[in-house]
């Protein structure tokens, strides 16, 4: 096993990890990532409506975007301090 605490996958099945993204195309890598970015942005999403179900459409987007976006530049383009509503 890894001597990497965080890192729980067993060094053999990182070498073929490595070797197969390695043998993608440019193309393939991006998709990944994007189905990856994808899937971290759903899971903020799910988060938010467990969080504040009572919340609408905008005030869901606005909560996910406040995770990625500095606090400054939510409050200059959207209005939405999250020192005062939170997250």
């Amino acid at each position: 096993m890894s001597t990497d605490p965080l890192n729980d996958t067993h060094p053999k099945i990182d070498a073929l990890l490595i070797e197969g993204y390695r043998r993608m195309s440019p193309a393939q890598k991006l998709e990944r990532v994007r189905a990856l970015t994808r899937a971290v942005q759903e899971l903020a999403l799910l988060d938010v409506r467990r969080r504040h179900p009572d919340a609408d459409e905008r005030e869901q987007a606005l909560r996910v975007a406040s995770r990625w976006i500095e606090p400054e530049l939510m409050v200059r383009a959207f209005g939405w301090d999250v020192r005062e509503v939170g997250y």
